[in-house]
């Protein structure tokens, strides 16, 4: 098989296609890399972060009914009709 001039343009062509996929990939991990790095950005009066994960520990340790702590757990009333 000769080398003619349409088989090198073709190598040509898919070594600059390999070559600008890697720049893009490499493009790409540099700015999720550096996304990564920096600080989360907080909005004024925003959530923070170490309050909610203790509100969420609190939740953990509290009642596992929250509606019977209140009272209107559903069924209740049905449950003391039946006793009378």
């Amino acid at each position: 098989m000769a080398s003619s001039p349409q088989t090198s343009q073709r190598v040509k062509v898919g070594a600059i296609g390999l070559a600008v996929v890697v720049l893009l990939i490499a493009l790409a991990s540099a700015v999720l890399g550096s996304a990564s790095r920096e600080r989360p950005v907080s909005a004024p009066g925003g959530a923070k972060a170490d309050m909610v994960a203790n509100m969420a520990l609190g939740n953990d340790a509290a009642s596992s009914e929250p509606l019977a702590d209140m009272g209107v757990s559903p069924g209740g009333q049905n449950e003391s009709a039946a006793d009378h």
